[in-house]
């Protein structure tokens, strides 16, 4: 089986991380990867052990010249699916692309943003199955109209011994310039207003009085970075509060933290969720899209509703003034991340699904 990947993400996390993740499992299934992705990204290097990888530019949702691209990719190479990974300008134009080209498509579908159920009805008949991360975006689409048949869940995957670095707090706290030893919140999102950064700051005062050295650590990048830093001054967090950035060594640092946080408005899946959960960390999260599939309330972490800042200083009050409590929780997310979120069940259920459309190309 060959399979055409097309990936538009030029930094290596989230969804581009979950496709190498793919390649690598394709391959020791005997598949052939071909990975269609930018110029400048950083999977077009990860990728090249696991796949022929063809560089092309990709400049977004307007790049309409992106369709001929991909149509001569495939009538190159032929591949058996097209397997359109990312949202922008991959997913409706590389489904026109491989249309026009009768090329069996599968789209992964990663956010949990409702559409209006006429572009539903239009955008998902270019593909013969859309894959989602999660239940609750599978769920979103059959809302809209998107035919059962063709919509099937197969979860996003971590590999945990990754997130299972022995921490040194010396070395932690050094690292972040935390002082104290007082409990450490992480925060894991890109820096945009629909992942909720502004619900944890706003319950932050009164969490910091009550206990005494909290930190709290922003990881990620994004266009909300100047707002949040003055918010947090605003507030008069400066010293409790720090913007860490992207970090490639993240690894290293998960299992230091006490609490994981993501207090998002609307989430796919959430993989830093994963991620953390791998670490045993305990979690606290939205009752939003797929993020109570991890966060499972009072056995990986506890949940709230979007939003809901009471609720969110209740369980953040909950967990820090409970060790014991943590422990229990962190070890039920690691737990649950070993028995369903893995690299192999993951590799498993594309599988099954390339074999499924193939198999109804036979018997068309």
């Amino acid at each position: 089986m060959k399979v055409l990947h097309v990936e538009s993400g030029r930094h290596l996390y989230g969804g581009a991380r979950q496709v190498l993740y793919l390649l690598q499992g394709l391959q020791r299934k005997g598949v052939e990867n071909l990975l269609a992705c930018p110029q400048d990204s950083e999977i077009r290097r990860a990728a090249q052990p696991h796949a022929t990888v063809c560089a092309l530019p990709m400049t977004g949702d307007l790049d309409l010249a992106l369709v001929g691209r991909l149509r001569a990719l495939i009538r190159r190479h032929q591949p058996d699916i097209v397997h359109l990974h990312s949202r922008r300008g991959a997913d409706l134009l590389g489904g026109v692309a491989a249309r026009v080209e009768r090329a069996p498509t599968v789209l992964s579908r990663r956010v949990d943003n409702p559409e209006p159920r006429w572009w539903a009805a239009v955008k998902y008949r270019l593909y013969d199955r859309i894959v989602t991360i999660s239940e609750g975006i599978r769920q979103v689409l059959l809302a809209e109209g998107v035919p059962p048949g063709r919509v099937v869940c197969v979860h996003s995957a971590v590999v945990p011994g990754e997130y299972q670095s022995p921490c040194n707090p010396e070395e932690f706290r050094r690292a972040f310039g935390l002082a104290g030893d007082g409990p450490v919140i992480g925060v894991i999102a890109q820096l945009i207003p629909r992942k909720g950064h502004r619900h944890l700051l706003a319950v932050l005062p009164e969490l910091v009085e009550e206990f005494a050295g909290l930190q709290v650590l922003f990881f990620g990048q994004g266009p909300l970075q100047d707002e949040l830093v003055q918010d947090v001054a605003a507030r008069g967090l400066a010293g409790q509060v720090h913007l860490a950035g992207f970090r490639h060594d993240l690894p290293r640092w998960l299992g230091c933290l006490d609490l994981l946080v993501h207090p998002a408005e609307m989430e796919g899946l959430g993989v830093s969720l994963l991620q953390a959960a791998a670490a045993g960390v305990a979690l606290v999260g939205s009752r939003a899209g797929g993020i109570p599939e991890i966060v499972v309330d009072g056995e990986t972490g506890v949940l709230v509703e979007p939003g809901d800042r009471q609720a969110l200083a209740t369980a953040l009050r909950r967990l820090l003034s409970d060790d014991g409590l943590r422990r229990r929780l962190g070890a039920g997310g690691r737990k649950r991340v070993e028995s369903l979120f893995s690299v192999d069940a993951m590799v498993a259920g594309n599988l099954a699904v390339y074999r499924d459309v193939l198999a109804g190309e036979r018997r068309r």
